[in-house]
């Protein structure tokens, strides 16, 4: 079994930064690709972005967030945060970016990043 961990949440002002870690414990075709998601109160988890051979990104975080991986670890570099990207963040493995974005075999058990206005 897969385990994630992830760290680096926290609470910062709008337009301050953050930077997420997650380290898988094991580097092999099952965590071929990685990614972060997030879930808001009251709102569904949504897709933030993954990495693999490529790197992917929601529309709402282009240009402000940078996925990056460094072996069995992945990191999200958060720049102008905003309010609405307050939630829990949750980091993810499968198989590849594909199969990431639509249901993520592994999951992390989130941590928790709050933006002040």
């Amino acid at each position: 079994q897969v385990q994630l961990v992830e760290s680096g949440g926290g609470l910062v002002q709008a337009g301050g930064s953050l930077r997420l870690s997650c380290a898988a414990s094991e580097r092999t075709s099952r965590t071929a690709a990685m990614g972060w998601f997030r879930q808001a109160p009251g709102k569904e988890r949504e897709f933030v972005a993954a990495i693999s051979l490529r790197t992917t990104y929601a529309d709402s975080v282009k240009g402000r967030f940078t996925i990056s991986r460094d072996s069995a670890k992945v990191h999200l570099q958060m720049n102008s945060l905003k309010p609405e990207d307050t939630a829990v963040y949750y980091c993810a493995a499968d198989l590849s970016i594909a199969t990431i974005q639509k249901n993520p075999s592994y999951w992390g058990q989130g941590t928790q990043v709050t933006v002040s206005s």
